[in-house]
């Protein structure tokens, strides 16, 4: 079950570690995304970077897809990452390195095959110095694949607005022409590039966020509907919409010939 590892931190109780064993990481926004990119994360990456790693989710996936790869996750909630170290160790993932690191100013340059970033940019007030931070983590021909909120969503049930105002965001999201322009400006070549969260998804997605407001609020309540909101999700995961609530980009660093 995917993010079922959560189910070993050792700060949660015998109920909680139950019920997600049994669904896997209760979290419908984060299965959603889960779907939606680790199909794009591929090749034989031996060194991955997942920038901005949060619990540990997309790490612990990675560590198990590319079992030969070391895996680094970094965010700068030292809290979190003493939790993951203690995962990680009971899941028997030896190959993740979690490090305290500010994701607006990695200290890397070209150690990375792979650099992941999910739904971070948003969150940095230099979004423009933190992709170039990125890129520089990437060794030439790597790839990053990066994800982002869309600028808008579709809400009930139809019609379009600004994206999600969520505390700790710089701004709501970005377009799919805003966030292409940046990436390129950063040195890199868009391989793949397109809108996620198809209607079923933000449909499941905003009914999610209206009982938590992404606090995790109401959390009975989010456990009773989980199943069906996941279930809901996971019908609308192979759309393609020309309008969605986030923006997938699949690029390369262009291996530059040496004159």
């Amino acid at each position: 079950m995917i993010g079922d590892e959560l189910a070993l931190a050792p700060t949660i109780g015998a109920l909680e570690r139950l019920y997600i064993r049994l669904m896997g990481v209760p979290v419908n926004g984060l299965r959603i995304r889960l779907r939606r990119i680790l199909p794009h994360c591929t090749g034989q990456p031996h060194e991955i970077l997942d920038a901005g790693c949060g619990r540990g989710v997309f790490t612990f996936e990675l560590a198990k897809k590319f079992s030969t790869a070391t895996v680094v996750g970094v965010d700068m909630d030292k809290t979190q990452l003493a939790t993951n170290r203690a995962i990680a160790q009971k899941a028997g993932l030896a190959n993740i390195d979690f490090r305290c690191q500010d994701v607006a100013n990695l200290p890397y340059r070209e150690e990375f095959d792979l650099v992941l970033s999910v739904d971070n940019l948003e969150h940095i007030a230099d979004d423009h110095r933190a992709l170039h931070g990125l890129t520089r983590a990437l060794r030439p021909g790597g790839c990053l694949v990066l994800h982002v909120p869309g600028a808008e969503r579709r809400w009930f049930l139809f019609r379009f607005r600004e994206n999600f105002s969520v505390p700790g965001h710089f701004r709501p999201g970005y377009s799919l022409e805003s966030i292409a322009g940046m990436v390129t400006a950063a040195g890199l070549q868009i391989e793949k590039i397109f809108y996620t969260y198809g209607w079923l998804e933000t449909v499941s997605n905003n009914i999610s966020y209206a009982i938590t407001r992404a606090e995790a609020k109401n959390r009975p309540l989010y456990a009773l509907l989980f199943p069906l909101l996941n279930a809901m999700a996971w019908l609308g995961r192979n759309s393609r919409p020309d309008k969605g609530a986030g923006v997938l980009v699949i690029a390369t660093k262009v291996v530059r010939e040496k004159s």
